[in-house]
């Protein structure tokens, strides 16, 4: 992908809410200021991940800017069609309500399981100029997408 086509999309990246150091009403709001922040500098295309905590916040922030007549497109980047299967129905409901009000969504891989969620993540970053990350420090997912998008030369924020 040539880095004019990803100049003005930015992606998510963080940790479940049961493994965040910070409190959930803390994080939204520094979402929603990272996000104001990457609307003003020209992003107008944003990829949630479609996990609980970081990348559904995320994406509710986005969808609530676009309700305000902000002119903005979410992707949805699903790992695998049935990801929320095993989540609590309200997890459920704010998922379905993303995805049915995304303007575009992917199902990056057809087999589920934890290489999905990585192809996921790659996909995402590799599509993005800008990277939004709560990071607490923690091995897994967050800290391997973050790596991956320093050896490409993302713009990163953190938590």
């Amino acid at each position: 992908m040539k880095k004019e086509d990803i100049a003005n999309v930015c992606t998510f990246t963080g940790h479940r809410p049961e493994r965040l150091s910070a409190s959930e009403d803390a994080v939204i709001d520094w979402l929603k200021n990272e996000i104001k922040t990457a609307v003003d500098e020209g992003y107008t295309d944003f990829i949630t991940g479609m996990a609980r905590g970081v990348d559904i916040w995320a994406a509710e922030e986005v969808l609530r800017l676009k309700s305000e007549g902000v002119k903005l497109r979410l992707i949805a980047a699903s790992p695998f069609m049935g990801m929320d299967r095993d989540w609590n129905r309200e997890w459920q409901k704010r998922y379905k309500n993303i995805i049915d009000n995304a303007d575009e969504v992917h199902y990056i891989s057809a087999v589920p399981g934890r290489r999905a969620f990585f192809e996921r993540n790659e996909w995402m970053v590799d599509r993005a100029a800008k990277l939004i990350a709560v990071y607490t420090g923690a091995p897994g997912g967050t800290k391997k997408t973050i790596e991956y998008a320093k050896k490409h030369n993302r713009v990163i924020v953190k938590f």
